[in-house]
């Protein structure tokens, strides 16, 4: 039975539904604004750095603020900062449909992705506060973490669809109705919630999270166009690389900080960590470069290329559900490193890429990239947190989770940057050569490649009865934090 005051069992299921319905939004964004790139780039002329920044400064910003949120949210009321979201994602929306140039929209994808913040990781904690049974809780985030599949599934026929259509400014009029509808509906389900002992804010740390991750997403984006010599771009990297020192140092002297370095002592975190970064890298640099390939090089319409997308995407969602039962079943190592082995496989396909490349080949290697895709989500978060103190587990899921979206922003900008380099020198989206376009892919599917093994072999000698004592160890003697229910208002 739920405590009293808590939800009763009709609106927890509203809650969930809710809750769902902003993950959905979330990553049918992602994937659906892939599509729309190469249409985007010819209204505004613009070439492959632009179409990066378009798709990287929303995960820029989610990156960079989204541990942040989540601790304002423990703080200040999670529905509060759930419904704040939830409007900010909607406008947000409105404004990218409008954007008149490619600065603008890169803007608003911002304003976006401030709304996104408050969305995925705060939804999170309103399911494990309103779902009190355990049974009941488990069942509530399956169906709630089968929605990034089911999003990343819809999101390129949906793109091809509207794009070819309508436009591309329509593939963000979807999530303004579906936005204010869970809004208008937060305001009468979901109850309000706070941790009893919030995380303090740790604004030296923020601030050096943010100056890294932006002086080398611009660095690694805008090298090729600028010069990898020129002022700008050294000026860029060592930024990063200073941000980075000062970031370690400070968070190592914080009683609570931003980043709990001392998890890293943990193989299997740190292992968790690694992977959410390369798989995730290896995802959103698939996506972009391919995207690329199906409409500039095969000149395929937008519809034809969320079609062409639909056996990774469909595997992806598959394979998502069946990951949490061998996790459950078999532990995390099993699935990693299938995950992994997937995915370098399914690169390794296209190593030979031409414009000329059978469909029967791309449907192949979309198939192995979208199972090892799908495969790899539950076991990171169980692997990171096991261990650990159950006090302990929502800081290190919130790593996770961040260490995800570094891992897409600097996919996008290594990967782009790789095919500008390799094959268009002034930046610009010409598919005349396309032999040379494709050719330059090759660097990208070896970069997957190496993602794919490295987590299959860290996962294989890091996440066995050896790594899981260490990792016990390592926690056992340290002091779970308080972790009593919060009470729970309308």
């Amino acid at each position: 039975m739920p405590p009293s005051g808590a939800p009763g069992r009709r609106r927890r299921r509203v809650i969930l539904v809710i809750c769902s319905l902003s993950l959905f939004m979330t990553y049918v964004d992602s994937t659906i604004l892939n599509v729309a790139l190469p249409t985007i780039a010819r209204q505004f002329h613009v070439g492959i750095a632009d179409l990066q920044w378009v798709a990287d400064a929303y995960l820029l910003v989610l990156s960079s603020f989204i541990m942040l949120i989540g601790s304002l949210a423990d703080r200040i009321g999670r529905r509060r900062i759930f419904m704040t979201g939830l409007l900010l994602f909607s406008a947000g929306s409105l404004l990218c449909s409008v954007a008149p140039s490619v600065q603008l929209l890169i803007i608003f994808r911002m304003l976006q992705a401030i709304g996104g913040c408050m969305l995925t990781p705060v939804s999170l904690s309103i399911l494990r506060q309103v779902f009190t049974d355990p049974a009941e809780r488990a069942h509530a985030l399956g169906i709630w973490s089968a929605i990034f599949g089911i999003g990343i599934a819809t999101g390129p026929i949906l793109g091809g669809v509207l794009v070819s259509g309508i436009g591309w400014r329509s593939v963000f009029w979807v999530n303004v109705p579906v936005g204010l509808g869970a809004f208008l509906l937060a305001r009468t389900y979901v109850p309000e919630s706070r941790a009893p002992t919030a995380r303090r804010v740790d604004p030296a740390g923020q601030l050096l999270v943010i100056l890294l991750l932006s002086s080398t997403t611009f660095a690694v984006i805008d090298g090729a166009s600028l010069s990898w010599g020129s002022a700008a771009i050294v000026l860029a990297f060592s930024l990063g690389a200073v941000s980075l020192l000062l970031l370690v140092l400070i968070e190592r002297s914080r009683i609570e900080p931003l980043i709990e370095l001392h998890f890293f002592k943990s193989p299997t975190f740190s292992v968790a960590i690694g992977s959410a970064i390369a798989c995730f890298l290896a995802l959103s640099g698939f996506l972009f470069v391919n995207t690329l390939y199906l409409q500039e090089v095969r000149d395929d319409s937008a519809f034809t290329a969320g079609i062409s997308l639909l056996p990774a995407t469909v595997a992806i969602a598959a394979s998502a559900l069946v990951s949490g039962h061998l996790v459950a079943r078999y532990g995390s190592r099993m699935p990693m490193v299938l995950a992994g082995l997937g995915i370098a496989a399914g690169a390794a396909l296209l190593l030979g890429l031409k414009p000329s490349t059978p469909y029967a080949l791309l449907i192949l290697s979309y198939l192995l990239l979208g199972l090892g895709f799908g495969l790899i989500n539950p076991p990171i978060t169980n692997t990171a947190v096991t261990g650990m103190p159950p006090g302990q587990a929502g800081v290190a899921s919130a790593t996770v989770s961040t260490s995800r979206q570094v891992g897409s922003v600097l996919g996008i900008a290594i990967m782009g940057s790789l095919v500008t380099g390799a094959s268009l020198g002034s930046g610009r989206l010409l598919a005349s050569d396309a032999s040379a376009f494709t050719a330059s892919t090759h660097l990208v599917w070896i970069l997957v490649i190496a993602c794919g093994v490295a987590c299959a072999l860290a996962a294989a000698l890091f996440t066995g009865p050896r790594g899981l004592r260490a990792a016990a160890s390592i926690y056992e003697d340290t002091p779970a934090t308080d972790t009593a229910a919060p009470t729970l208002t309308r």
